[in-house]
């Protein structure tokens, strides 16, 4: 590769061929005084009509021919008609494309831009804009330009595009003396900047190596990394290993950082089973309050102690079944106090007492609210019981008057009922739990329902397995498997796996089947032949509505995102009737399959007459439009319309293929599980366990023996650190 070095060049961005939003690569076409010249680098969302000024070096490469590599970026805004024309139809205004550009430009010619950033009311003179979408316009240009400074700013230091952006949601207008101060605050919350990537800019600007800022700042980063991976607290001294480790400092340095971090209330510890454990202070609090509260519903005595025989009685005559004694147990327990846990695995008749419990709540006229953390899991708990269901978000109504959407349901607003019935609470974490306990009054019952040998949370905590092996709060596990669940391979197999038993693989007859490749090559083409063509021609599934790839990673050449590529071409094709929005190497197509990734609340949908906001990490939809011009995308979830413009597709991703983790709450009527060898860290019991009892009908594992056998063998990931359980366990003392 050939190179000129040491060159600038000036010119106006006339084409953006490629971007990249994640680190803000850009390959664009600058018209540089009548000559088009191809620029690549780390940019930013450079858009049409903007002027750039580069420093950097020509390069001559074979598969591109000669482009302009760029280091350095001055940006300034169009100054003719033309250019500006341009760069308001690139869409860098929500709203405005092409035709409204055209139309801003002909009214206000040259000061165009300025009466957008100084004068904007004065867009509502045109057709088209109302007052406030004018305002609207003017604040979200102010937004653009001032975050543009500070990517221009921070380029310098290799700060990514994407981060300064996260970061100027935050500080705004003060985000470069923000990060000038003290770089790791872009190690915080909303944020998140890994602490390797801060550590170096710090250090670039001139911070020392043993500041407090950066030994706070490294011990902050440790804990949410901790707490990422599914732990609320973690032992002292392993802490400590780690901090000295990443840092290069020694004990006496992490631990003036800790005593700062303890002084400031961002940490606390805390001695439990004769061992320090250190807390961000939001999980500490988290944990005691649960304990708190749990502790103070379970030692209430009023909901008095009936054997409610002849109810239960009457509801067996009245729909042909027979209740075991473990079952009635759990219905008086559900009945007779605040705090009550119902649990087992598939095919116990968990759905069956519930529904007896809900039928004895209806007979005594109490009120009601049934809830899941998810809107899929929602949707199946309204299915299987025949009562209104909705998310633990919804339920709490979020306040999307406030920065932080905090919950509108708290301990001055608390929920109006009865009985509070939470499916699925193995997907309930602690910080959620800690805000549906803020809502309960004491008096209400609170029942939760699910299975502890699921995967935990996404986020940190254990809670239903902390709440169980306390011994604190009443609690039926129901474990006989009912006959007509017992015809069900799938179910049997289920729990062998969580007996630590390899399930039957070579039973052809059943529901569950299982296919040995040598590859994940093979693997891969196994997967697309049976979406496609085997289980829609022997079955009748649909393979969008039906079917649903699980897998345990999402990488390799058998991971979701290499298998939503081949599904999206094997299933959804380019095609004329199916339009195509790119957002840098993906493609969302009219038609795909994709998931939400990311809680989101300001998300604004239609269900028929309703309008309501929130589309939340792990939600399922299809792209009814996708609008090429505008780059929008119209999605259906579930019947929920809502349209997302490209900033928020970076919230989005296909969903032919989900992970495990992801599938938490939902079933599926054929699962199609691959097992690649390798990727042992996702190779555990409960991993394979969760994949397995999300199928309702026809499940296909794909891999290889002793991959199941290995998984099956391996309870490695089950532990999680956490104090709940003995907080709980003092406040019976």
């Amino acid at each position: 590769m050939d190179k000129e070095t040491g060159v600038t060049i000036s010119g106006t961005v006339e084409d953006v061929i490629f971007f990249n939003e994640d680190n803000g690569y850009i390959v664009v076409d600058l018209d540089c005084g009548g000559e088009l010249v191809t620029a690549v680098g780390n940019l930013g969302d450079v858009r049409e009509g903007e002027n750039l000024t580069l420093l950097g070096e020509y390069v001559n490469t074979q598969k591109y021919g000669r482009q302009f590599k760029a280091e350095v970026c001055e940006r300034s805004l169009p100054n003719s008609q033309s250019a500006v024309r341009k760069f308001l139809g690139s869409g860098v205004i929500t709203g405005v494309g092409p035709a409204m550009a055209k139309r801003i430009v002909t009214a206000f010619g040259d000061k165009t831009l300025e009466i957008i950033e100084n004068d904007p009311a004065q867009l509502s003179g045109i057709k088209g804009i109302s007052t406030e979408s004018a305002l609207k316009m003017g604040e979200e240009f102010r937004r653009i330009t001032g975050l543009r400074k500070a990517v221009t700013y921070f380029a310098k230091y290799g700060l990514s595009p994407a981060v300064v952006a996260s970061a100027w949601k935050k500080y705004e207008m003060h985000t470069v003396q923000a990060v000038e101060d003290n770089p790791y605050c872009l190690c915080g919350t909303g944020i998140e900047l890994p602490f390797r990537e801060a550590d170096r800019l710090a250090l670039d600007m001139g911070f020392p190596m043993n500041s407090e800022e950066r030994i706070l700042a490294g011990i902050i980063w440790c804990l949410r990394l901790n707490a990422n991976n599914g732990h609320t607290c973690i032992p002292e001294n392993e802490l400590s290993d780690r901090v000295c480790s990443v840092l290069n400092v020694n004990e006496k340095q992490y631990w003036n950082g800790l005593t700062m971090a303890q002084e400031r209330s961002e940490v606390v510890l805390c001695d439990k089973y004769d061992r320090k454990y250190v807390f961000l202070t939001e999980y500490f609090r988290a944990e005691e309050f649960i304990a708190e509260k749990l502790a103070e519903m379970v030692k209430r005595d009023d909901c008095g102690d009936a054997d409610f025989a002849d109810e239960i009685a009457g509801i067996e005559w009245e729909n042909g079944i027979e209740y075991e004694e473990l079952q009635k147990e759990a219905i008086r327990g559900c009945m007779n106090n605040h705090v009550f846990i119902l649990t087992g695995g598939p095919g116990t008749g968990k759905t069956t007492t519930l529904n007896a419990v809900i039928s004895l709540c209806r007979q005594r006229k109490l009120k009601m609210k049934l809830a899941a953390p998810t809107g899929r899991a929602a949707k199946r708990m309204a299915d299987l019981t025949g009562a209104p269901a909705q998310t633990i978000h919804r339920l709490l109504e979020v306040d999307f008057g406030t920065s932080s959407h905090a919950f509108k349901r708290r301990e001055d607003n608390p929920l109006t009922c009865d009985v509070l019935i939470i499916d699925e609470m193995s997907m309930v974490d602690t910080l959620l739990m800690e805000s549906l306990l803020h809502a309960v009054r004491p008096r209400t019952r609170l029942i939760m329902v699910g299975d502890s040998n699921q995967l935990p949370s996404v986020g940190a905590g254990n809670i239903l397995r902390d709440l169980i092996s306390s011994g604190r709060v009443p609690a039926v596990e129901l474990k006989k498997i009912f006959r007509q669940a017992a015809q069900s391979l799938i179910v049997t197999n289920a729990h062998r796996i969580v007996g630590g038993e390899m399930p039957v693989l070579n039973d052809r007859r059943s529901d569950f089947f299982f296919m040995e490749t040598a590859s994940e090559e093979e693997t891969l083409r196994l997967v697309v032949e049976l979406c496609k063509t085997r289980l829609p021609k022997s079955y009748g599934y649909s393979p969008m509505e039906d079917i649903q790839v699980l897998c345990p990673s999402r990488l390799g050449v058998a991971g979701t995102q290499n298998i939503n590529k081949e599904l999206q071409l094997a299933l959804n094709p380019p095609s004329k009737n199916h339009p195509e929005v790119k957002l840098g190497n993906t493609l969302f197509r009219t038609g795909d399959k994709i998931m939400q990734t990311k809680n989101d609340y300001d998300v604004e949908w239609r269900k028929g007459a309703e309008l309501s906001h929130g589309i939340f990490n792990g939600d399922i939809g299809i792209i009814r439009r996708a609008d090429k011009v505008n780059n929008k995308l119209d999605i259906d979830f579930d019947g929920r319309a809502a349209t997302y413009d490209i900033e928020m597709m970076n919230r989005i991703e296909h969903a032919y293929a989900v992970t495990i983790h992801k599938s938490q709450g939902s079933e599926y009527p054929a699962v199609i599980i691959p097992l690649p060898n390798g990727m042992d860290r996702l190779s555990y019991r409960n991993l394979l366990y969760t994949a397995v009892t999300r199928a309702k009908k026809t499940l296909i594992l794909i891999g290889s023996v002793n991959k199941v056998r290995s998984m099956v063998a391996n309870v490695s990931r089950n532990q999680r650190y956490s104090c709940l359980q003995p907080m709980l366990e003092d406040m019976f003392v």
